[in-house]
């Protein structure tokens, strides 16, 4: 069992029978009288199959998109909340001011939260939470868009006082992805001190996460007893076990095989959402022969995106010929730029100084999808004369080896976050692509007096990033999520993978 500071008495004999019902897995019993009251149990543990285990439970530590699906809105809260409907509000603000030059933002911060270790919620908890964001050896991807920060004062112990060097109407925005965590919490990579809904119970790497209800819990309680996240290192034993009732829950469906096994039978729900989920080929652009638009423009129009998503999901998912969905503001549709041409792509690989190709290796992380993908764009650059060599690694592999290290040829991966243009604004980020011009709209764009005008600063940067052919886009992942059908309450559009869980209800 994993703790981060002693609990109060009551709370700690109810964390050892819960994390005891957590570990059965199997619905709690209530009385009759309760049942005919409501038409969910709300002491009902909800088990959840998920293919995403965290690496670790710091979201500035390379912990992966695992822990923000598990912690995200959960375990921990933020300054402000994304919605699962796209809207930034409110969480632990209780109000903010701007100065009438954009560059200093006052928080008051909402009353009686406590952290789960029972410290209260103060400035200087808030002032810590960001700078571990922004710190030299945070890992989060997102501690650039809070590069402007000048400085965090806490004249109270309910007040924060940011003041920026340029102005960011993003700011509230970007302060959703920064957890509030306990300032005496210490190393979170196997612990939590957080204030949301839920406590961490146990951690079996490998193999499951639990959590329960927080009773001291600042806002609505849950409508649940509790969730088990249940990892699966392929699709195939993740819907065995929502067939045979060993979870309740599918968080994203990987392939239209397994849609067939619960569409149009009662047993099961099947509901839609807006993907933000991009499969992507990131070359190294910093490295020849990907440092050449040409080439990179040319491998674009030698893969058939249409016919690689039709045999990956069917009539499911999208094409969007760019890294921006449809739910970004700032999106437009690329997908006519470079679009499959393989005679097109020969001229080109000719004209760049490659009219017999080239070779290079394809790291690939070994969970589904990406080792089929990796076959295909293999065999469809190999129709142009690329030779294509695939490298199996696991997803620590790919923390270390392409995220950190920056050492590699090209890789797949799939990046869910919303918003995320912005990482194509920085030259330092791991595949390395450098247009200064986008780096200037990027930029500018945080800096614009209006929307409207961020909008459109944004769809140019989009434009040119499509031209450039900075990356491969492959397709976007529909987001699909499967349940019992006794179970509701679950978000459906997964932006930026988190999963809240505490509307969650189940019916016996």
């Amino acid at each position: 069992m994993l703790t981060t500071n002693s609990q109060p008495p009551r709370r700690a004999s109810r964390s050892r029978a819960a994390i005891a019902a957590l570990t059965i897995t199997s619905a709690l019993t209530f009385s009759a009288s309760t049942a005919l009251a409501q038409d969910y149990n709300p002491t009902a543990v909800i088990n959840i199959g998920s293919l995403y285990e965290p690496q670790n439970l710091d979201n500035t530590a390379g912990a992966g998109q695992g822990i923000n699906e598990a912690f995200n809105g959960n375990v921990y809260e933020g300054l402000f909340v994304l919605t699962d409907a796209g809207n930034v509000e409110p969480k632990l603000v209780e109000s903010y001011e701007i100065s009438d030059d954009q560059l200093t933002y006052t928080f008051t911060l909402k009353d009686g939260v406590t952290f789960h270790s029972g410290d209260p919620l103060t400035a200087a908890d808030v002032k810590t939470s960001i700078e571990r964001v922004t710190a030299e050896d945070s890992a989060s991807s997102r501690k650039r868009t809070l590069a402007n920060i000048e400085s965090i004062e806490t004249p109270d112990d309910k007040t924060v006082v940011i003041t920026l060097s340029t102005p960011s109407i993003s700011l509230p925005y970007n302060l959703s992805y920064v957890w509030i965590v306990n300032d005496e919490a210490g190393d979170i990579t196997a612990s939590e001190d957080g204030t949301g809904p839920y406590t961490l119970q146990e951690w079996r790497r490998g193999s499951a996460l639990a959590m329960v209800p927080f009773e001291d819990y600042w806002d609505e309680a849950p409508s649940n007893g509790g969730v088990m996240f249940q990892y699966f290192t392929d699709a195939t034993a993740q819907n065995n076990a929502l067939l045979t009732g060993a979870v309740d829950i599918i968080t994203s469906v990987q392939s239209p095989d397994a849609l067939s096994l619960f569409t149009d039978n009662p047993d099961f729900t099947v509901a839609e959402g807006a993907s933000t989920t991009k499969e992507l080929l990131a070359y190294n652009d910093r490295i020849e022969p990907f440092n050449n638009v040409e080439v990179r423009a040319a491998l674009a129009r030698a893969v058939d995106n249409e016919k690689l998503l039709k045999a990956i999901w069917g009539d499911y998912g999208t094409l969007i010929g760019s890294f921006v969905p449809p739910t970004d503001p700032w999106y437009v549709d690329l997908t006519d730029v470079n679009a499959y041409d393989p005679e097109s792509a020969k001229e080109m690989l000719a004209n760049a100084g490659y009219p017999d190709g080239f070779s290079f290796t394809l790291d690939t992380p070994d969970y589904d999808p990406h080792p089929v993908v990796a076959q295909f764009v293999q065999n469809e650059l190999a129709k142009v004369g690329v030779d294509v060599k695939i490298n199996i690694i696991t997803a620590n592999e790919w923390y270390t080896k392409i995220y950190k290290s920056q050492d590699f040829d090209a890789t797949l991966q799939e990046h869910v976050n919303h918003r995320d243009i912005v990482f194509y604004g920085n030259p330092n980020f791991y595949w390395g692509y450098n247009n200064p011009e986008v780096v200037e709209l990027i930029a500018g764009s945080e800096r614009a007096s209006s929307v409207e005008e961020q909008t459109a600063m944004l769809t140019e940067a989009n434009k040119i990033i499509a031209e450039d052919a900075a990356s491969m886009w492959l397709y976007l992942y529909p987001q699909i999520v499967v349940s019992k059908s006794n179970v509701t309450g679950y978000p459906l559009n997964g932006l930026n993978a988190q999963f809240f869980v505490s509307d969650i209800k189940k019916a016996d």
